[in-house]
């Protein structure tokens, strides 16, 4: 395995880099937070992705996309922690894309996937229900109804299920509350009757919705896979988007320090350069001790996936377990360094410090997956 860049990987990261800077800096997420922006992302946006390859990054060929691999994912996703760019790049071109390509039938693989990669659709997993993150307690029910399945349930936390043109929803044909297995995956239309959702809005500005789900009646091709089966590829979904948030979050704790790191070197106090006070030194070579730890396990697990490792998850675990500590200490040092000013607007260090915390919880918080690790019995 190795932990460097081709220099293809080289050439894309510096082109991503490029892209969110000029096109998502953190000033359009104040604007979408200002105006209080009923998708909380630009369209326009998700189009120029589209354009640029971003969105078909783990789509096939065939289906319109580029096929580049998890760790061309994670360049991206971790240019985009850099600028806190939101997109639907993690519910529609990870998420969606890996259900679809890895569980899919060949018509929902030409169906969907040519337009995830073109950027003209927009969808949502829909999984979780209570306060933490934990796929076995899915309670949500689908019952043989017809040709089909009637579903029943609760959802919260589906991010861009606001504004999704399909939800991947995750429900219960067999086994009881608690179970990982007797899951399965279906396609579910928002505007199906039955179908209700709220929006709601994060600590981080962004956007995610409760779904509540009355009766549902879905045809028997909506489901994703086998009935039963779905915690299979649930596990190959989450895995991808797991890993594409541990590469976020290491973009978005790598610019908190550099952020912080440039503030001290300018702020005096007491006549002197606060940067020269050895113990802020200390401290800021603690963490950028950290980060680089962090950069080695999040590039081990995204080469894992694409190695296609049966202890893949595991590796993935590891750099999400990692990441969420230490993503949240630089959040927290910056705020601390920059002393009174950094609880203000003004400095973006607490726009960072709120979206590292949204996406340390999602999908499995530094204790889920520590346990994950510990039960895998492999390190």
């Amino acid at each position: 395995m190795k932990l460097l860049l081709t220099e293809d990987e080289v050439m894309l990261q510096d082109a991503a880099a490029g892209f969110f800077r000029d096109k998502a800096p953190v000033t359009e997420l104040r604007k979408l937070r200002d105006t209080e922006d009923a998708t909380g992302f630009s369209r326009g946006l998700w189009q120029d992705m589209a354009e640029m390859g971003f969105s078909g990054i783990l789509i096939p060929e065939e289906h319109g996309g580029n096929d580049m691999g998890y760790r061309a994912m994670g360049l991206v996703a971790e240019e985009m922690g850099k600028n806190l760019s939101a997109s639907p790049f993690l519910s529609t071109a990870i998420l969606a894309a890996t259900a679809i390509r890895k569980g899919g039938s060949a018509e929902q693989q030409a169906e969907w996937l040519p337009k995830i990669a073109g950027g003209s659709t927009i969808m949502a997993l829909a999984l979780d229900e209570g306060g933490k993150h934990n796929p076995a307690k899915t309670a949500t029910t689908a019952t043989p109804s017809g040709n089909g399945f009637r579903l029943n349930g609760a959802k919260a936390m589906v991010v861009d299920g606001h504004v999704a043109d399909k939800f991947i929803v995750a429900a219960r044909t067999s086994g009881a509350v608690g179970d990982p297995d007797g899951l399965s995956l279906f396609l579910v239309d928002p505007k199906s009757k039955g179908v209700s959702t709220e929006r709601t809005i994060m600590a981080d500005s962004r956007n995610a919705a409760r779904i509540v789900l009355d009766d549902v009646e879905v045809d028997g091709d909506a489901l994703i896979g086998e009935t039963g089966k779905g915690g299979e590829i649930l596990d190959l979904v989450l895995n991808a988007g797991r890993a594409a948030l541990s590469a976020e979050l290491l973009g978005s704790g790598s610019q908190a320090f550099e952020n912080t790191v440039e503030y001290i070197k300018e702020r005096k106090q007491f006549g002197r350069i606060i940067g020269e006070f050895q113990a802020l030194q200390h401290r800021a070579s603690h963490l950028y001790s950290e980060i680089e730890v962090c950069r080695s396990a999040v590039l081990a697990a995204l080469s894992a996936l694409d190695m296609g490792l049966p202890d893949a998850g595991t590796y993935v675990s590891m750099a999400k377990a990692k990441l969420g500590n230490v993503a949240r200490l630089a959040s927290v040092e910056g705020i601390q360094m920059h002393g009174g000013v950094g609880m203000t607007d003004e400095f973006d260090v607490g726009l960072f410090a709120k979206r590292i915390r949204v996406a340390q919880e999602m999908f499995g918080d530094t204790n889920y997956h520590l346990e994950q690790v510990a039960q895998s019995k492999k390190f």
